[in-house]
């Protein structure tokens, strides 16, 4: 998407402006916000953070620099992918998304599809079923299909994760800004499903916490991967930046599928040495193995690109949404 400097730095101000709305960010998840700001090529990033900062840009100055109608589509876009980011509404994000559709002049029709997609996603069930990537029960073997032979139980849950970091990063090649947004359940199906296996039922509070030892935060995690639909390629971004080297520079679309693999693919094997070692590794332990296994991941990128793509062209956003709320006939 083209757009002016004035309406990119709105929409980055305004994306920022609905990650604090819920008044809930400690100092390490806020300056992870500023560090992703930092990368989507904005031109006077501490200016930009001080406005921000001292309440001189707020919704109602961002919205008027953004004068273009595909603008203000994006801008609600991404500030409604960045408030479900971590699951359903509060009151007082509610009320931003609300102020933000009024200052932008949209109407309730012209918001409804992404609200209704977004919703969705944020409150799909961790239980449900596993768009056929299950591993096999703990100890035992996943029976052959269709020829294909039996996998053992631990063979079975790499599989699982390769496929799951595969679909995450088809979903940064599809149309739908919402997209990216389906990848944070799915990350958190695949840590259930996991830890499931080795006889642990986690609900979502415990999902998302695992996630955030590792620093993969879901809302700076949104932020970044939204940016790159709406701002095209302009900078690697916050989880990216050890790609440069795998991806030779490339942002945008290309670096998106490469995050989301690396960090979907580095999830579910941290997951599963957690789970596998009865939950007792120190957070220092995760955030080593998480390092670890994203540079595997990273290795593993330039041969597993085209499969990524062709995993997109068979890739339906509206089916995935389907299976992750657990209506089987979707």
């Amino acid at each position: 998407m083209n757009l002016p400097d004035a309406e990119r730095d709105a929409i980055v101000s305004i994306s920022f402006l609905a990650a604090v709305s819920d008044g809930d960010r400690d100092a390490d998840e806020q300056t992870r916000l500023e560090r992703v700001i930092a990368d989507l090529g904005i031109q006077d990033v501490p200016a930009l953070l001080e406005r921000l900062r001292s309440g001189a840009f707020d919704v109602a100055s961002a919205a008027r620099e953004i004068r273009t109608a595909d603008g203000r589509q994006a801008a609600y876009e991404m500030a409604v992918s960045v408030c479900y980011a971590d699951g359903d509404l509060n009151a007082t994000e509610r009320d931003f998304l609300e102020r933000l559709r009024l200052a932008l002049g949209l109407s309730d029709a012209e918001i409804a599809e992404a609200a209704h997609t977004a919703r969705a996603l944020a409150t799909a069930p961790l239980p449900g079923p596993d768009l056929g990537l299950s591993p096999a029960p703990s100890g035992g073997t996943r029976p052959s299909q269709a020829g294909i032979p039996a996998l053992s139980a631990d063979a079975a849950i790499d599989a699982m994760i390769r496929q799951h970091a595969l679909i995450a990063g088809a979903l940064e090649l599809l149309p739908q800004r919402l997209a990216t947004l389906a990848i944070i359940p799915l990350q958190m199906r695949l840590v259930h499903r996991i830890g499931a296996d080795f006889g642990h039922q986690l609900d979502q509070a415990q999902a998302k916490l695992l996630l955030g030892v590792m620093g993969v935060g879901a809302v700076t995690q949104v932020l970044d991967g939204v940016a790159r639909k709406v701002l095209g390629g302009t900078g690697r971004g916050l989880l990216g930046r050890a790609l440069g080297g795998v991806l030779g520079g490339a942002a945008g679309a290309a670096a998106g599928v490469g995050i989301a693999f690396v960090t979907t693919h580095a999830l579910g094997h941290v997951s599963k040495q957690y789970y596998a070692q009865g939950r007792k590794l120190s957070e220092a332990d995760l955030k080593a193995l998480f390092a670890r296994f994203k540079r595997e991941a990273e290795d593993l990128l330039p041969s597993i690109q085209n499969e990524i793509r062709t995993r997109s062209e068979g890739l339906d956003l509206n089916r995935l949404m389907g299976s992750l709320k657990g209506e089987l006939g979707s």
